[in-house]
């Protein structure tokens, strides 16, 4: 099957509502192009040199979505241009990015990261600390910033129960915030989990937006073999 095929096929499983983030993170400006010919709009990638180049290149519609963990020193040079931040994982990269969105002259739409697997390799803020990084912190002063939603990765494992849980907890996580603190607010409505493995258990979950690699573009690896 073809790369649009893919898409297609995906597209048709996907629910009203349900954004599809194709990620595109090692893949070839050819083969993105050949989503984007299919209608893909919104591509992620977790690699900020990979990123610039690839939007240096490549049409000026494409949404660019940085989905990986973001280091403090790289924020600058994507702050120009980027759509969302998905993997916001801690206050300090969270005023980095509204100061160089300041620098910019935008507002950035940024996710919070929250760890919910099981596997400690993961980035996030603790289930726990949801509450009192708002409580304790003054957010309301990053005005270059839009704290957009939640987002968050399920252990990789084959355990469906487990995988529910892990998803259960952050929807709960994205309603105690949109309750206590986003009440009224319009751009608080996103929950990004779900990827090519688990994407459907994720949407029954109440996820807003799937992020999708090998389902669309294959196993390959390294871009342009």
């Amino acid at each position: 099957m073809t790369i649009a095929d893919n898409l297609n096929k995906i597209r048709a499983s996907l629910p009203t509502g349900v954004q599809l983030v194709a990620v595109s993170k090692t893949k070839s400006n050819e083969e993105i192009m050949e989503a984007y010919r299919a209608g893909q709009r919104i591509f992620g990638e977790n690699k900020v040199q990979e990123l610039v180049r690839k939007w240096e290149s490549l049409p000026k519609d494409i949404e660019w979505h940085f989905i990986g963990h973001l280091q403090s020193n790289k924020v600058k040079a994507i702050a120009p241009f980027i759509s969302m931040i998905h993997a916001v994982d801690s206050l300090k990269i969270l005023k980095t990015i509204n100061e160089e969105a300041q620098h910019a002259g935008r507002i950035i739409p940024c996710l919070l990261q929250f760890h919910i697997a099981s596997e400690e390799s993961k980035f996030g803020f603790l289930p726990d600390e949801a509450e009192e990084l708002f409580f304790m912190t003054h957010l309301s002063e990053l005005l270059n910033v839009a704290i957009s939603g939640v987002m968050g990765m399920a252990t990789n494992t084959e355990d469906v129960s487990e995988i529910n849980r892990e998803f259960s907890t952050l929807y709960g996580l994205f309603h105690q915030l949109k309750t206590g603190f986003f009440q009224g607010n319009d751009h608080f409505r996103e929950i990004s989990m779900g990827m090519s493995h688990d994407y459907l258990p994720a949407i029954e979950n109440g996820s807003t937006m799937v992020r999708i690699g090998s389902t669309i573009f294959g196993e390959r690896c390294i871009a342009g073999k």
